[in-house]
Formats: structure tokens, C-alpha cells, sequence
């Protein structure tokens, strides 16, 4: 019964902490992780080609693609029974820029989940949190990582959503050769990028916030305030004060 005791006096909820600095930026990152990982992953688009083939008339070959952009597998198609005179083929987009886009949103799901241990222990166990010295240095340790880790993500995925543009825009027409010569094409861009361009501001400010929050996290390390010493040994002599 004593050790459940002790057990249950270990959860203290206060609300102390959000309000300052170490808890109400870790808020922030939860929410700004939340941004992050919804904007890229939820992400699906379209992109066409107005194509005028010689007796089919005017055509619209549409490519759809979304997260996780595995560009190569997405099939650039016409309406249902049509092939341009029979010269129409399969084509698809080009390139594959999974591996950045499930690296970014993968460690944004990690963050959030982070940042949800510890606004719990802040509000539940903040007086253990600051009572314990390995905690607060575990947690700086943690911070810087995920600030550097912000910053590679970050920018890899920046350059595969510039490669996404380029492979989903105008470019489309280099890889028709039928474009050239059977067919007038032309690119009609109903592309609505934004939430992507808005996943990859989400993903700096991130890197600020976590890279500002890495100085709260010090101050509660014992490296920023090393422990008091301790009181004098009862049988050593007084050190004198003055002459």
C-alpha cells in the first residue's frame, strides 16, 4: 500500500510550466509538428496536357499524384476508349522522391509524438523533471538532435518538392514525342502546390523553434546550474573569517 502511495504522489498536474518558456514552446512544436507531417502526407494533385490529335479532336491526358510522390508509378492517361489514332501509349511522370518526402513526414510524426512524453512529464512530473539531473541533459540531448534532424529533413524535402514541380510541370511535354510531330500539345498546369510549399516553411520554423527552445532546455541542465555544494563536514575545523 506504501508503494502505491509513493507511486501516486509522483503525479503532481500543474499547469506552471505552459506558462513558461520550456512548456509553451514545446506546445508550439507539437502543433507546428502537427502542420508539418498534414500538409506533405495528406497531399494529392493533378496535372494535365491539352493534346489536339488529327481526327480525335482536342484531348485531355491527366496525371494524378500525391504523397509519397513516387512520380514513375503515376500513368499520364486520355478519357476512357480514346488513343489519339492509335498512337498513344503509356506514359508516366518521372522520378521518385519518396524517400525524402516519407523521411520528412516520418520525423515529424516522431516529433509529435515527442513532444506529447514530454508536455507530460513538464505537467505531471516537472518537480521530479527538475529534482532528476539526467532528465533535463537527456532532454537537451534530444533537442539539439531533433533541431539538426529538422534541418536535413527540411531541406532534402525543399529540393525533391523543386523536383516535383519540374517533373509535373511543362516538362511533361519532353517526354510526349508524339508532341513534336503527330500531335499540338500543350501544358495546362492546374497544380495546387501550396500546401507543399507551406509543409517546407512549417519545416524551418520548426528548425527555429527547436534550435531557440535547445537554450530553456540548457538552462535546466546542471551544466548551465551545477548542483550547491554541499554543507561542510561536521569535524573539520572552521575556516576563519578574518584577521
Amino acid at each position: 500500500m506504501e508503494r502505491v502511495t509513493q507511486k501516486m504522489s509522483g503525479l503532481q498536474f500543474n499547469l506552471g510550466p505552459a506558462k513558461e518558456p520550456l512548456g509553451f514552446i514545446k506546445a508550439l512544436e507539437w502543433i507546428f509538428a502537427i502542420f508539418a507531417f498534414a500538409t506533405c502526407g495528406g497531399y494529392s494533385g493533378t496535372t494535365e496536357v491539352k493534346i489536339l490529335c488529327p481526327k480525335d479532336g482536342n484531348l485531355t491526358a491527366k496525371a494524378d499524384f500525391g504523397y509519397p510522390f513516387r512520380l514513375n508509378n503515376d500513368l499520364l492517361s486520355l478519357p476512357e476508349k480514346k488513343d489519339c489514332n492509335g498512337s498513344w501509349t503509356e506514359y508516366h511522370l518521372v522520378g521518385d522522391f519518396s524517400s525524402s518526402a516519407q523521411f520528412f513526414v516520418t520525423f515529424a510524426v516522431f516529433v509529435f509524438l515527442y513532444c506529447i512524453g514530454a508536455l507530460v512529464v513538464y505537467l505531471c512530473f516537472f518537480h521530479l523533471y527538475r529534482g532528476a539531473g539526467k532528465l533535463p541533459m537527456i532532454d537537451f540531448i534530444v533537442t539539439v538532435v531533433v533541431s539538426f534532424l529538422w534541418l536535413v529533413s527540411t531541406s532534402a524535402w525543399a529540393k525533391a518538392l523543386t523536383d516535383i514541380k519540374t517533373s509535373t510541370g511543362s516538362s511533361i511535354l519532353e517526354g510526349l514525342p508524339h508532341c513534336k510531330t503527330i500531335w499540338k500539345c500543350d501544358f495546362y498546369d492546374i497544380r495546387s502546390l501550396g500546401s507543399l510549399n507551406v509543409s517546407v516553411v512549417v519545416g524551418f520554423l520548426n528548425l527555429i523553434l527547436w534550435a531557440g527552445n535547445a537554450w530553456f532546455v540548457y538552462k535546466e541542465t546542471h551544466l548551465h546550474s551545477p548542483p550547491a555544494a554541499g554543507p561542510p563536514n561536521p569535524g573539520s575545523p572552521p575556516i576563519p573569517t578574518g584577521m
